[in-house]
């Protein structure tokens, strides 16, 4: 079994297949923490791999026979464990299939999706950070495919996007076209977004170029008088764009 099958099976394995699995390893003499890492190394995934495969297997923390048998004397200490890498790791103990496939396990968990708002958040500083510090393209495109998926599985709530879309001048934001995914995920009206002031010129012209934003609600903010300089002139072009494509008609 790859690492991958591996992972994914622990992830979501029901109480029973849970049981059996690391009932296997009763006889390992390490003891203490350090059994996880044995554990882990015969299964054929890293310490991190395992302590969220089995963290974020909602099924896991009712198995007090699954915690002692990992060395653990309460879940908690492999959810503090879990925690650390999912905040702090950045694609190497998780790769990006092990993050995808942990949205794809929770999204349908209203207890874990709770306290996963507090995670992304920490998890994605730490990720923006890197890319800040190293410009590496594969991290940036890993980084870009995670953030598809937490607007795609449903992860990221509205307190969320409100959050990213207060950001003054995202660069991180306009990188993965974050926008436009809000938009599409219906978790904050269009027109909200649209009139917001923190929504840079670039950001607001994908939008109308992806056709996603009324005429009228272009209209009404041209009219506002509340945009920038920068922002009225993409509005402005937009606008008589349009007209000139009604008077071909």
């Amino acid at each position: 079994m790859t690492a991958a099958v591996q992972f994914n099976t622990l992830l979501r394995a029901p109480e029973e297949e849970l049981l059996k699995t690391f009932y296997e390893f009763r006889s390992l003499t390490v003891k203490g923490k350090k059994k996880a890492g044995q554990i882990a190394l015969k299964l054929g995934l890293n310490n991190g791999q395992l302590m969220c495969a089995v963290g974020f297997n909602h099924h896991a923390e009712s198995l007090t026979d699954v915690v002692a048998l990992l060395g653990f004397e309460r879940f908690a200490e492999i959810e503090e464990r879990r925690n650390e890498y999912f905040s702090k790791d950045i694609y190497r103990r998780l790769n990006l299939d092990n993050v995808l496939a942990i949205y794809g396990a929770i999204k349908d968990n209203p207890d874990q999706l709770q306290s996963m708002q507090y995670l992304l958040r920490r998890r994605l500083q730490s990720i923006e950070n890197q890319i800040e510090s190293t410009v590496n393209s594969l991290t940036i495109e890993k980084y870009k495919a995670e953030i598809r998926a937490i607007y795609a599985d449903g992860i990221a709530g509205i307190d969320f996007a409100e959050e990213r879309l207060n950001q003054m001048d995202s660069g991180f934001r306009a990188l993965v076209n974050e926008v436009s995914m809000i938009v599409e995920s219906r978790l904050i009206p269009v027109g909200e977004i649209f009139f917001m002031d923190t929504i840079l010129p670039a950001e607001k012209r994908r939008l109308l170029e992806r056709g996603l934003i009324p005429i009228e609600l272009v209209e009404s903010r041209f009219d506002s008088g509340k945009a920038s300089t920068a922002e009225q002139k993409v509005l402005h072009e937009y606008l008589q764009q349009q007209r000139d494509q009604d008077n071909n008609i």
